[in-house]
């Protein structure tokens, strides 16, 4: 056996161990995030995490350091997905009243369906205020929606100002959802087709 062989199989092992972990991590985050939907981020400890997850105290901190650590994976991890349900949503349409209508009725669907890890994100959001290691996810999460505005806006800060109006609208349908008083997804789209402008 040569040199180069036993690098690339050392390479191949580091690579694939690191996916496991990966792997492993994304599976705490789901656990993590039932947690955090039930008690939000202030109320949730690392052993109630642990607890939904199946593990102990030590191995949860084997892949994360702390709660705000694991907390900033599972909300970067979800709203990677929203945005990326939300861009599917408008694929293959080239009418931009339909687009809007469609992008609009994806962002209303999510507040029915997933409230619970919208509000995570709210939580993190308004956490960055008062903690500075929640601000670099915080800008790269905003980052991201503003680009989720693409179908609908293509400048720069026509995108900023329509995720603004489009955040306004969205938080306060979220509000009224989460407090009991949830709006019918017709309501929620024409709400939010407004705050399109």
């Amino acid at each position: 056996m040569n040199d180069m062989t036993q690098t690339g199989r050392l390479a191949d092992r580091k690579a694939n161990k690191a996916r496991k972990r990966e792997n492993r991590k994304r599976e705490i985050a789901q656990s993590a995030i039932s947690a955090l939907k039930l008690y939000g981020y202030a109320r949730t400890t690392l052993r109630d995490i642990a607890s939904q997850s199946e593990m102990s105290l030590g191995s949860l901190h084997y892949y994360f350091e702390d709660k705000d650590e694991l907390l900033i994976y599972c909300v970067r991890q979800y709203k990677s997905e929203f945005a990326r349900t939300i861009s599917a949503s408008v694929r293959g349409i080239s009418n931009p009243d339909r687009i809007k209508t469609a992008f609009c009725t994806a962002l209303a669907e999510t507040i029915s369906t997933e409230a619970e890890l919208h509000r995570l994100w709210y939580d993190i959001r308004n956490q960055a205020l008062f903690d500075q290691a929640f601000v670099p996810v915080v800008d790269e999460i905003e980052e991201q929606l503003i680009e989720m505005m693409n179908p609908i806006a293509s400048e720069r800060k026509a995108k900023e100002l329509l995720y603004l109006r489009f955040d306004g609208a969205f938080r306060y349908l979220l509000q009224l959802s989460v407090s009991g008083r949830p709006r019918e997804l017709e309501e929620m789209t024409e709400v939010l087709k407004a705050a399109a402008g």
